[in-house]
């Protein structure tokens, strides 16, 4: 624009004026690039300010330590006993809850399976519990409400045995004990619990090898055997199993099932199952539906409902299957049954 700007002005312009102006016109474009180079940087910048602004509105997680005046006691839970009260709960206010009104009460020390289809609300129930969403209602353990204390002090308290095992970068010690509040002998006992003691032994440097991140160098079973071995070294009276078998064989599942059954029966186990038989042979069974609990009893009180959710579930499995489900909860039932009874004098 500029040289053919010469030809329509003034034809008395020198041939020197020409040409500084055309050389200081090809200056100002290298400008130009850079300062619109300046502006779109200026703006994606801005982004990361308006998120930062945005984040400093999202909804808060309540505090992290209780106050010192409602600190839980050392030795809370004693007993386990776990009481949903009218729980209602949604990922987000502005979509339909997850949990719908949900009421029940797990006694001390029972073993208690979750079921349901997809979308149910079963891990919702965990969510709940460790408060990971905020809910109304009352969740109650041992007579005391989990709202009081902080999300540290709630959830040092309870175990947890996720479906997607989760191993940390460190060593082998420090995801079983991140802390260091146990002895080398406790950590070892629960390895061996576990049948992992002699694959960590040939490790190189036995609980002090280098455990990658997300625990690549184990595989899917052994990292979930380290999740129950870090359950074991806690010793809580609450624990929880989110779906922990569905990922893994069946003999590690068989396995993961005895030593829960050995190391937790003083424990309240809340176990969270695709597969049926893995919660056959528990205390009771809740049955959740559409965020509701339809039905929680006895595997084997269920079962002899032929319209029941419970029932249809099982029937779905296919005659043989479904005997021997059958089978397991009749047998369970009647030696709780014979447990239950009173001596005679």
């Amino acid at each position: 624009m500029v040289t053919f700007s010469f030809l329509i002005i003034d034809s008395a312009w020198l041939g020197g004026s020409v040409g500084l102006a055309i050389t200081q016109t090809v200056g100002l474009i290298g400008m130009f690039q850079w300062g619109m180079k300046q502006s779109a940087e200026v703006e994606n910048f801005m982004t990361s300010v308006e998120r930062i602004l945005e984040y400093t509105q999202v909804d808060k997680e309540p505090p992290l330590e209780s106050p010192q005046d409602k600190k839980p006691p050392a030795n809370w839970p004693t007993e386990g006993e776990v009481e949903f009260n009218h729980v209602v709960m949604s990922y987000d206010p502005s979509l339909p809850p997850v949990l719908k009104d949900v009421t029940f009460v797990i006694q001390p020390r029972e073993k208690v399976g979750v079921v349901g289809r997809t979308g149910a609300g079963k891990s919702s129930l965990t969510a709940a519990l460790f408060r990971f969403n905020s809910f109304k209602g009352k969740i109650i353990i041992d007579g005391i409400d989990v709202t009081d204390f902080g999300l540290h002090d709630l959830r040092s308290k309870l175990s947890v045995i996720p479906q997607e095992p989760v191993l940390f970068s460190g060593n082998v010690r420090k995801n079983l004990d991140p802390f260091d509040e146990y002895s080398d002998h406790t950590i070892w006992s629960a390895l061996e619990e576990v049948e992992l003691k002699e694959v960590i032994e040939d490790l190189p440097q036995g609980l002090n090898s280098k455990i990658v991140e997300g625990g690549a160098n184990l595989s899917v079973g052994q990292r979930q055997l380290m999740c129950l071995a870090r359950a074991i070294v806690r010793n809580n009276k609450i624990l929880v199993l989110d779906e922990a078998t569905a990922n893994v064989d069946l003999q590690t599942d068989a396995l993961i099932q005895k030593t829960i059954r050995r190391k937790f029966a003083e424990c309240t186990v809340l176990t969270i199952a695709h597969r049926l038989n893995t919660v056959m042979d528990s205390d009771k069974i809740l049955v959740m539906s559409n965020g509701c609990v339809v039905e929680f009893d006895h595997p084997h009180i269920l079962l002899e409902n032929k319209h029941g959710y419970l029932y249809r579930m099982v029937e779905q499995l296919g005659r043989t299957a479904a005997e021997s489900l059958h089978n397991i909860a009749a047998l369970n039932y009647n030696q709780s049954t014979v447990l239950r009874r009173p001596k005679s004098s």
